[in-house]
């Protein structure tokens, strides 16, 4: 059984995403870095940084979870999804992990909302088709199994090519 009712697909910046929870498509060390991650540490500001190198790093497909600071979120958590080396190093299952296990740290906060970006698609390459695909069937299965909270789930994209790839993977999906 799919859940769609609670995924909404948008387009726009994650840092304005107003949501009880942003997941960050993190680097491996949590310490900021290009794209996403970027974007959420300067947004967030410096106690951001100061509360992630505590953790000492994050292996890919697992979640860390932080305050949210200066964006409109109560919580970040952070999730290093994997790069893109042709699909032959388990790529598919991280990013599906990656999902899942930021969707489990949502409901451990028994947050109402919570905002992905298309995680792994920039810099990491992975195919936008393919991670449309599996963010969505990923996120309405860990909803329609899980005992939650979770209300509203947004897909924010950053281009017009992204969100159109996750409208069209999501109308594909849902038949």
């Amino acid at each position: 059984m799919w859940e769609w009712s609670k995924i909404t697909i948008v387009k726009g910046d994650i840092t304005k995403q107003k949501a009880d929870v942003i997941v960050n498509a993190a680097n491996v060390s949590l310490l900021g870095g290009g794209g996403v991650d970027g974007a959420i540490h300067k947004a967030a500001g410096a106690e951001l940084l100061k509360e992630c190198k505590k953790f000492h790093g994050c292996p890919t497909g697992e979640a860390r979870v932080t305050k949210g600071y200066n964006l409109n979120a109560k919580y970040i958590v952070h999730t290093p999804g994997p790069i893109w080396r042709g699909g032959f190093f388990d790529e598919q299952n991280l990013l599906r992990k990656s999902y899942i296990n930021s969707l489990k740290k949502a409901i451990e906060l028994k947050a109402k909302s919570i905002a992905f970006p298309s995680i792994s698609t920039g810099g990491h390459k992975f195919p936008l088709d393919m991670a449309s695909e599996i963010a969505l069937a990923t996120i309405s299965e860990v909803l329609s199994k899980e005992e939650n909270e979770i209300e509203n789930v947004y897909i924010v994209c950053k281009s017009e090519d992204t969100f159109d790839q996750y409208e069209k993977s999501k109308k594909k999906m849902a038949g």
